[in-house]
């Protein structure tokens, strides 16, 4: 839910807001009968408001449950009601994350995905149709209230420790590591020639500057690098476009999903992977009891070695991020892409020529794809998986995700993705400051019963394998019942 994101690009927030608003209201300003809205005025230029109407409307949970659908969308944030229902079709972060969150309490999901909370919150005005009624608790009734007040307390006192803010000199040195390794290439490309020892020496050295750049252009997409949204946006633009060929709209859309529901089926694309993996419990068994077999997921755990590993990001990445660019005409990423392989063929085309270069940037890709896909998985496939819940943030995130035990050299081979847990909890956190806010989650989760899982890297990996077979073996006994 990136409100704060591109307003630039969209126009006008409150500009655009009144027609749909005023097609909610009748002439009289009271609500329709239906309780969508509520008549307010709009917001003055410097973000004040002439006056709300006199008192808001009140809502009870029951009734907020009720707007769920695409079509029809509430939402809480402290204790305020929004109507987002036609917001969505323009939110920057993309209209399928506030959806998730469709008549649910959705304040923990919003501080944490949003990076200037003043600037958010007067955007939030033009969408405000009530509250909740005085009687009614500020979460759902399934949710344990105290520890949600100890997150948010422990959230208040990492801002208070400066946690959130970033040491530009670590991020610095990332990517000068990531530009040293794509110069030293071509250095050495150039005075050895391109022979076939010479390729895969630099291809190597290549895909080590793709899987950082892959890591970077993450920490920045979450908004963790600068204070000011735009200049995080431009740099996210030059890492992912520029140096890896991938849209960053296309990123942002998917991974926010992923982020805001993780492990929640269907609402996680990551966990989507049907017909060629069945994951968790929930999707081998419905496969199963459908007698759905378009391949034998008795041996899925084979086939992730095989074609998950390799083709991660050459095929499905790259061809998913064309895709979408060019459906949904994505014309500044399309510029910013074209500019990697006019640097490759530059670079590269006068000693391989066009062809070669192609073959030259999807072999790094292919080398770096068993990287980015083990780091990627191994902190969700092994873990808990169902569907919608509506747990709190702490649950969602602790349950869906472990954390890799940290060295110095898994805290650079996995972008510091080892603490997944935290990163889940505080997407905008600075990664370099996960190991000092980890002992604080941990706590937490251990007051209030929750498994915070620290694993070794390799078990983690064989813990992959072992996720798929436990599922393949669900599939089989309700394919064959």
């Amino acid at each position: 839910m990136k409100l704060e994101e591109k307003f630039e690009d969209i126009g006008s927030l409150v500009g655009r807001s009144e027609p749909y608003l005023a097609e909610m209201h009748q002439a009289n300003g009271k609500p329709r009968a239906n309780g969508k809205a509520e008549s307010y005025l709009k917001p003055e230029a410097n973000g004040q408001n002439n006056g709300l109407s006199k008192s808001l409307n009140t809502y009870t949970w029951q009734e907020i449950q009720k707007h769920n659908q695409e079509t029809d969308q509430w939402l809480v944030i402290n204790r305020k009601v929004y109507n987002v229902t036609k917001w969505a079709k323009i939110h920057p972060g993309g209209h399928r994350v506030l959806s998730h969150y469709a008549g649910e309490d959705a304040t923990d999901a919003f501080t944490a995905m949003h990076l200037d909370q003043d600037l958010v919150k007067l955007y939030l005005k033009p969408l405000l149709i009530g509250e909740l009624a005085p009687g009614e608790p500020s979460l759902e009734r399934n949710k344990n209230p105290q520890l949600v007040e100890d997150f948010q307390k422990l959230r208040r006192t990492l801002e208070d420790m400066n946690m959130f803010d970033s040491n530009l000199g670590f991020f610095f040195l990332h990517l000068a590591q990531i530009l040293i390794l794509e110069v030293l290439a071509w250095l050495i490309l150039y005075h050895f020639g391109s022979g076939w020892t010479v390729t895969i020496f630099i291809s190597f050295l290549l895909t080590v500057s793709q899987a950082q750049s892959s890591f970077l252009q993450h920490d920045i997409g979450h908004l963790s690098l600068f204070k000011k949204s735009k200049w995080n946006h431009l740099m996210h633009k030059f890492v992912m476009c520029h140096l890896k060929g991938l849209s960053t709209r296309w990123w942002n859309y998917r991974h926010f999903q992923h982020h805001v529901k993780p492990n929640i089926y269907p609402k996680d694309p990551d966990i989507d992977m049907g017909p060629l993996f069945l994951l968790g419990d929930v999707q081998p068994i419905k496969y199963g009891k459908k007698k759905i077999k378009y391949i034998n997921y008795e041996k899925q755990h084979l086939y992730f070695y095989m074609v998950g590993l390799p083709l991660l990001m050459p095929v499905y990445f790259n061809l998913q991020s064309m895709q979408v660019m060019y459906l949904r005409k994505y014309w500044w990423d399309i510029a910013w892409v074209s500019t990697f392989y006019l640097r490759y063929f530059i670079t590269f085309g006068p000693f391989y020529g066009i062809f070669g270069t192609v073959l030259l940037i999807y072999f790094v890709k292919f080398l770096e794809s068993p990287w980015i896909a083990y780091v990627t998985q191994m902190s969700h496939i092994p873990m808990k998986m169902s569907k919608e819940e509506n747990r709190d943030w702490l649950s969602t995130q602790v349950l869906a995700t472990c954390n890799i035990e940290q060295s110095f050299f898994n805290d650079w081979f996995t972008g510091h993705l080892n603490f997944q847990i935290e990163h889940h909890l505080f997407p905008t956190m600075p990664r370099h400051n996960y190991h000092k806010v980890a002992p604080f989650v941990k706590s937490l989760c251990a007051k209030h019963g929750l498994q915070y899982v620290n694993k070794p890297m390799l078990k983690a990996f064989g813990d992959i394998a072992r996720a798929l077979k436990k599922s393949a073996a669900l599939w089989m006994d309700a394919y064959y019942e």
